[in-house]
């Protein structure tokens, strides 16, 4: 979150290069750090050139028809802060699907919530364990996951929020076959180690603890990498949080900021690989950009939901039990602003 990435889906939208000529303001041209939230860190809007990329982003990104559940069984809205769920997958394979939303044989490979305050002051983004065992609404308990196979992206809309009872207003589905021609456009991207592992998707390539600067091909199969480690899932998250925080220091430095050859070939690597709900066009993203205009690397947390460890289902399913007080805290905390207050008590930042 596997999921197809048409890119061919943009008739009837507007032409943002024609209708406004591009800002030139140095201010403005701070703002690609806030579409890289948007899209789970990996789509960059420079302010510069913001509405002609806010427009290449929109042509080359697919829509989802249907997105979200029936209005009846949300959460209602309580105050001006954004929440967005971030479906990712590893690979494109073979289980395609259309842009409809409907169920599929595809899951989540990977979920993050990322919250948005009202003051837009910082960025909270938070990995959800693809096996976390959960309530699926009509369906029982079973893997968060399953829900995207079982009831399409409404029904895995449904089911965070049942879960966090906070209402979503954006979704993001993410293939981490972008983040390679991402990370080339950057002209690589240095990444901290902190567990040494040898790449099962590159034989013979090992990494050892420090810093490394990886290609396109070397960060795609960082980002993959699971097996080669004893806590599996667990690792990847880390190491996923940790590639998103080379990509923002990487993309926020002057140089890139500064070059609109650069910028450019970052949103046209990425965007054929990003399908999001109809109401986040090239409009919202600008509008959202405008607002995090003052958003840095260091406003951005990222952190990994707690959990109750792992067991096993009924069934003999192996899972990540939920742990019942650190949701209703992240649900508190998220309705009542205070999610930097909860992270640095709990010292769960960086994935800790």
């Amino acid at each position: 979150m596997t999921h197809p990435f048409d890119s061919s889906n943009d008739a009837g939208r507007e032409d943002f290069s024609e209708r406004r000529r591009p800002v030139k303001k140095r201010r403005g041209r701070k703002v690609l750090i806030a579409v890289a939230a948007v899209l789970a860190l990996v789509a960059v809007v420079a302010g510069g050139y913001l509405f002609n990329l806010a427009h290449t982003f929109d042509s080359g990104s697919s829509k989802l028809d249907q997105a979200f559940p029936d209005e009846s069984t949300r959460p209602k809205k309580t105050d001006n802060s954004i929440n967005i769920l971030v479906m990712g997958s590893d690979s494109r394979g073979a289980a395609e699907s259309d842009t409809a939303g409907t169920p599929a044989d595809q899951r989540a490979d990977t979920l993050m919530l990322m919250h948005i305050p009202a003051d837009r002051k910082n960025i909270y983004t938070m990995s959800i364990m693809r096996d976390l065992w959960v309530d699926i609404p009509g369906h029982g308990e079973a893997k968060i996951n399953s829900a995207l196979a079982l009831g399409g992206t409404p029904l895995m809309v449904q089911t965070v929020e049942s879960v966090f009872q906070q209402r979503i207003d954006h979704v993001a589905m993410i293939d981490f076959e972008g983040f390679k021609g991402l990370t080339d456009a950057l002209g690589g991207v240095t990444v901290n180690i902190k567990l040494p592992f040898t790449s099962t998707a590159l034989p013979g390539q090992s990494f050892a603890p420090g810093q490394h600067t990886f290609n396109g091909t070397q960060a795609l199969a960082f980002v993959r990498e699971r097996h080669a480690y004893a806590d599996g899932d667990y690792q990847r998250v880390r190491n996923q949080q940790e590639f998103l925080r080379a990509i923002i220091k990487k993309s926020t430095a002057g140089q890139t900021l500064s070059n609109p050859f650069t910028v450019n070939s970052m949103v046209g690597a990425v965007s054929p690989f990003v399908t999001v709900d109809k109401s986040l066009d090239s409009g919202a993203v600008a509008g959202l950009a405008l607002e995090l205009r003052d958003i840095r690397a260091q406003n951005t947390v990222m952190f990994t939901l707690p959990t109750g460890g792992t067991g096993t289902s009924a069934d003999g399913q192996s899972i990540v039990l939920a742990d019942p007080n650190a949701i209703q805290d992240i649900s508190g905390a998220m309705a009542k602003g205070t999610m930097g207050e909860y992270v640095a008590a709990n010292k769960l930042e960086n994935g800790n």
